[in-house]
């Protein structure tokens, strides 16, 4: 179901079904949920994927037709874990890119939009299909719809319609596109590696949690100020020298 490595600080997990553009069932749900919980401490960033052509093409036919099967009872449970496992993503201690390929519709989509970075193919396709199933992309929207803006999610969710990485950029659901992935996650990976871990840890909740008022953001800069690590980085910068938290990618 996933390939899971780590080199270094870098943690890598790949969803593994390529035969089924690798759609969620409930084995894929339950492997990537346990894998997010148990997150190394070392780590310090993780690269989500896809194995093959398709980086994930939302929610297994299979799985979906059994699903309705279900009552209303269990259509919830069931619901309720996927819901669970894109607000793990959002609330993983490192930031989490999404390595986007090929097709990434529905779910798919809400794995990109939980993720802090996403970076896509410049032959990426995406859509909020959904509707041409007579579903809705319900567990999804509490991640997209922030991050696009509800006019665009408004047009995209109604009509389930198919767009290019180019659109996906310019509305906010990648943050690059580019013709060597590789290189551009390797590019944000040395990035996040070259900054003090807590730092990193405590900007992505900034970013998700933004202070009430000005003294409740004053008094977190003083906090991280007083902090070790940032005394290590500004005295690393004013010496001319590499902050001890600094590593090279393996």
């Amino acid at each position: 179901m996933l390939i899971i490595e780590q080199s270094g600080s870098v943690l890598s997990i790949r969803l593994n079904r390529p035969q089924v553009r690798n759609a969620f069932n409930h084995e894929l749900i339950e492997a990537l949920h346990r894998a997010l919980a148990k997150v190394p401490s070392d780590a310090r960033v993780l690269i989500l994927s896809g194995e093959g052509e398709t980086f994930c093409a939302g929610g297994d036919l299979n799985w979906m037709r059994e699903a309705a099967m279900y009552s209303q009872v269990q259509n919830y449970a069931d619901a309720l874990r996927l819901a669970a496992l894109f607000q793990a993503i959002a609330d993983c201690p490192v930031p989490v890119i999404a390595r986007v390929q090929g097709g990434c519709f529905g779910g798919g989509c809400g794995l990109v939009a939980a993720a802090d970075i996403a970076i896509a193919d410049e032959n990426a396709k995406f859509a909020f299909s959904e509707v041409k199933l007579g579903l809705v992309p319900a567990t999804i929207s509490r991640f997209v719809t922030p991050k696009i803006g509800p006019g665009q999610a408004r047009a995209l969710f109604t009509t389930g319609e198919v767009f290019d990485a180019t659109r996906a950029l310019r509305i906010g659901l990648v943050h690059e596109v580019t013709p060597d992935l590789d290189a551009a996650v390797a590019a944000k990976v040395r990035a996040i590696l070259a900054a003090g871990p807590q730092a990193v840890h405590r900007a992505k909740n900034l970013a998700r949690y933004t202070p009430p008022n000005n003294e409740a953001a004053a008094q977190l800069l003083a906090e991280v100020r007083a902090s070790d690590e940032a005394k290590e980085g500004i005295g690393a910068f004013l010496d001319k020298r590499r902050a001890s938290y600094f590593e090279e990618p393996v």
